[in-house]
């Protein structure tokens, strides 16, 4: 009975174990951290089309929605569609700042179009393309 009980005691903590870190580094709460400080994250799952990505840049959680299409070689992404479902915390927010996140995006997407939902679109419009 007592060699049992030891079994039962030693499988809990393994599993304690495995949860503690489970959680430390799950990509969501890492997201969910740097909303909070205000700080850059980029969550992605690079190999999984139907998952969207998520960015955090100073508090704000952007979202993108990756499109599989067809180029010269292969099937790859090629569109793209970010938003954020807060657009009231855009607040200070400049052209370079998306430019900075397209540019992010670019890297693990080299052959796709970004596209941005308004009202970060009209932003992007405003005066032309630089």
């Amino acid at each position: 009975m007592a060699f049992l009980i030891r079994i039962i005691v030693i499988a809990i903590i393994i599993y304690a174990f495995y949860r503690l870190l489970r959680y430390i580094l799950d990509p969501m709460r890492k997201l969910d951290a740097a909303v909070e400080n205000g700080s850059y994250y980029f969550y992605d799952d690079v190999n999984n089309v139907r998952k969207n990505f998520f960015i955090a840049m100073r508090g704000v959680v952007f979202e993108g929605e990756k499109y599989l299409g067809t180029t010269e070689d292969a099937f790859e992404v090629v569109s793209i569609f970010v938003w954020t479902e807060n657009p009231d915390k855009l607040q200070g927010f400049s052209k370079e700042d998306f430019y900075f996140l397209q540019k992010e995006i670019s890297m693990n997407y080299p052959d796709a179009q970004i596209n941005w939902k308004n009202p970060i679109e009209q932003l992007n419009r405003v005066g032309g393309s630089d």
